[in-house]
């Protein structure tokens, strides 16, 4: 008979006389004081002769499961440390019956010690002597106070404090920490003012946009909610997230780039939209100071074209990318890594060709730290486009390559299907060639590996196709 249910110390003492002994599991009924007296009496085993050596993580392990409420934790535990006093590579066994069952209790002991460690809440008794009492209330699923009492002493040595629980308390005062019988709720205060700085401070904290109910109520099981204080504001909450997610993007402020402003006292105005323009550095110098749409607002800076002045091909992207946005130079982001690689497989060299975008600075959402990219619209597009004629004007290239609908519309000034445009040699006015294809950053998003393959394939060939048109 075991007096005390959990206690490690008083199972192992009466194991250890029993396999000193011989004792086999199935000859020992184990029972505790509260289920009344046995029909064979309660004889005491024998105290041990020889001494009983046993696996170092299983004694720890039977030091932790010894608090689960499975009433036939006792005889199990005793089964398995029997079994592995005769198969030194039980525990390695993990489909084994007992093996298995014994991982699961302990999983289950560490997790209700964690929810412990989480969900106590002191409440204040008072002071004396300069050192102030608190109290708490607690209800495991399992007899854990005795793994868990020893993390409040380390964590709040300088106060004198008492923790309850249906089975057992622990109390750490004169720097003793001392055990004693269970209690009731009624035994801890309900409230003070400790707890309603922690619940309006609870509530500063909560963000209704990153709700996840069932993630919450698995690291907060429901079960607890009625011993803590910051759970009747919960529901509350709740209720009102998605209010204030919808006033949090109404009053919410897109930020430019810090860089911005710096970018822009470094580029003199000297320049306005003429037809004065008769150089690239000229363009560049310009371009760096148009206003003429709002996405400079937010940019960090204007992204012009690079490449020869003489280039035969142009290649015509979308926009600059966040990569692009914050170096100052066309296709350097993951996406511009895609497109270096196939102009590599198609023979053509990056550096003969002159590489730019329809619009010329960078359209992005705001989303937390980073900066998601944002189609440009029609209108945005077409604005730009004197800046990218003006390119064309300068380059007078033999053959453009666009990349994407966007790239297509700013060229063509039309809005029209890649699909459609794709495969066939078209010819602009004055004679210059157009080869539609996709944009690179289409590659980066196809989850399919087949298919990504397949049209990274296709977009080699259309450059080239065009390596083949310029020469």
């Amino acid at each position: 008979m075991l007096a005390r249910p959990g206690d490690f110390a008083e199972w192992r003492d009466a194991a250890r006389a029993l396999l000193a002994g011989g004792v086999r599991p199935e000859d020992v009924s184990w029972r505790t004081a509260d289920e009344g007296a046995s029909l064979f009496g309660d004889a005491a085993p024998a105290a041990p002769t020889t001494s009983v050596t046993l696996p170092r993580e299983l004694v720890a392990m039977t030091n932790r499961v010894i608090c689960h409420r499975d009433a036939a934790v006792s005889a199990r535990l005793y089964r398995i440390v029997w079994r592995a006093l005769r198969d030194r590579q039980l525990l390695a066994r993990r489909t084994d019956p007992d093996i298995d069952w014994l991982s699961k209790a302990e999983k289950a002991i560490r997790r209700d010690i964690h929810k412990m460690h989480a969900f106590v809440r002191f409440r204040r008794l008072g002071e004396e002597a300069g050192r102030e009492s608190f109290a708490a209330w607690f209800e495991p699923d399992h007899r854990i106070l005795r793994l868990t009492a020893p993390f409040f002493q380390r964590r709040f040595y300088g106060m004198d404090w008492a923790i309850v629980t249906p089975d057992a308390r622990a109390i750490w005062t004169d720097e003793k920490l001392i055990y004693g019988p269970g209690g009731t709720k009624g035994e801890v205060p309900d409230s003070d003012v400790v707890e309603d700085q922690w619940r309006t401070y609870y509530g500063a904290i909560f963000n209704p946009a990153r709700v996840k109910i069932a993630a919450m109520r698995a690291e907060m099981p429901k079960k607890h909610w009625k011993n803590l204080p910051e759970a009747q504001d919960i529901a509350p909450l709740l209720a009102g997230a998605a209010a204030r997610v919808e006033r949090m993007r109404e009053t919410a402020v897109s930020l430019a780039n810090p860089q911005t402003d710096k970018w822009r006292t470094r580029v003199p105005e000297t320049l306005a939209l003429t037809d004065e323009i008769e150089t690239l550095d000229e363009l560049a110098r310009a371009v760096g100071g148009c206003t003429r749409c709002t996405l400079h607002c937010h940019a960090t800076q204007a992204v012009v074209g690079e490449g020869p002045s003489a280039a035969r091909i142009m290649l015509v992207g979308e926009q600059p990318g966040d990569r692009e946005d914050l170096e100052g130079r066309p296709f350097v982001g993951p996406a511009g890594q895609v497109l270096g690689e196939a102009l590599a497989e198609a023979g053509l060299d990056r550096t003969s060709l002159f590489l730019t975008n329809a619009v010329k600075h960078f359209k992005y959402e705001p989303r937390g730290k980073r900066r998601l990219h944002q189609n440009p619209t029609t209108g945005e597009i077409d604005i730009c486009r004197w800046w990218l004629d003006k390119e064309r004007a300068l380059v007078q290239p033999d053959l453009i390559v666009t990349l994407g609908g966007s790239a297509l519309r700013g060229v063509t000034g039309k809005s029209m299907g890649v699909m459609s445009m794709r495969g066939v040699v078209h010819e602009l006015a004055g004679g210059t060639k157009l080869v539609a294809t996709i944009h690179p950053s289409f590659l980066l998003r196809l989850p399919d590996r087949a298919r990504a393959a397949e049209e990274r394939a296709a977009f080699v060939a259309d450059l080239a196709l065009a390596r083949k048109l310029a020469a």
